[in-house]
């Protein structure tokens, strides 16, 4: 797929995620064969008020090329200067948050209640593509609640307006991620505007994969909540979407190799007292389908220093032999 001059490899692309789409884990994602990955959204004021934190949330590796910044908020120009110094970063792309649901953002005006303001969601679009000479995209949901379904409405302002491609959430705002994911509107997106579409919902698998891509038509997919904890679904699309083939499951062996280089990286990166901290949902996530889950949890929730985690994956071995 192309989003303006760049080519996009694959199938599918891991999803910005605040929290957890950090840069170890879109790392470990694209090396399992996404395509394409969205840093976590970051905070236009953020940045005006000169943030560290926000600032850091930009910086993209070597290891994830192709790579979008996202950046969120609801003044054009604070937008603008926000991609602008994302430049810096060396980013692929810069894509513009108009779908996240969390109360702390929406309930600012950002993310999906950006939606509610059609004409103010043109002038953020246009006012960021005018800032860069990067492609500009948008991801947005299917509305801001189910009386508002204007998933369409925006997407056509965003082309009008300079985007390069969409990303479309089947779901409202109001929804959050409850059932039931809504195709009929990603479809009517692809059908409305001349630029790719990427869709992305309830994404878990291989076959889910190819669901969504045959009923809809979109031009490429982006996998969020699917992928955690289970980074290998990339190269399980691929291979199935290429070839039809269904590849086996990972083994205990590799799922814990998986997990161990996981969050060595994510302690190489933010240092082992915050890098173990945020470790113990990832390895929440890992745990998924093993024997005595419930306790292997506990015991990751409670996880200080890597070599906690040596023992609780020892624990895991002994238990799943």
């Amino acid at each position: 797929m192309q989003i303006g001059k760049l080519t996009l490899s694959g199938y599918a692309a891991l999803a910005p995620m605040a929290g957890v789409a950090d840069r170890a884990f879109r790392e470990l994602c694209m090396e399992f064969g996404a395509g394409y990955c969205v840093s976590e959204m970051v905070s236009s004021k953020g940045i005006a008020y000169h943030s560290k934190k926000s600032a850091e949330l930009m910086e993209v590796s070597d290891r994830e090329h192709p790579c979008g910044v996202q950046i969120f908020g609801t003044e054009p120009e604070t937008m603008a200067d926000a991609a602008r110094f994302a430049l810096q970063y060396q980013p692929d792309v810069i894509d513009i948050n108009m779908g996240c649901p969390a109360p702390k953002i929406s309930g600012g005006g950002s993310g999906a209640a950006l939606m509610k303001d059609p004409a103010l969601c043109g002038r953020i679009i246009k006012a960021v593509s005018a800032a860069v000479d990067l492609p500009v995209t948008v991801k947005i949901r299917s509305g801001f609640d189910f009386d508002h379904i204007n998933a369409v409405e925006i997407a056509k302002i965003a082309e009008a307006n300079g985007a390069a491609a969409i990303t479309v959430h089947g779901r409202t705002r109001q929804q959050f991620y409850a059932p039931p994911v809504n195709y009929d509107i990603i479809r009517d997106v692809k059908r409305a505007v001349g630029i790719p579409v990427i869709g992305n919902g309830d994404v878990v698998d291989a076959q889910s994969a190819k669901r969504l891509y045959e009923y809809t038509g979109v031009d490429y997919i982006m996998i969020g909540r699917g992928a955690l904890g289970n980074p290998w679904i990339f190269r399980e699309v691929n291979a199935y979407l290429s070839e039809g083939r269904l590849l086996v499951r990972p083994d205990l062996d590799e799922k814990l190799d998986v997990l161990s280089r996981h969050i060595t990286a994510l302690v190489a990166y933010k240092g082992e007292r915050v890098g173990m901290r945020e470790a113990r949902k990832h390895t929440a996530y890992y745990l998924r389908g093993f024997k005595n889950a419930a306790k292997l949890r506990n015991t990751a929730f409670s996880m200080e220093t890597l070599d906690d985690l040596q023992r609780l994956i020892k624990e895991i071995q002994t238990n799943n032999c």
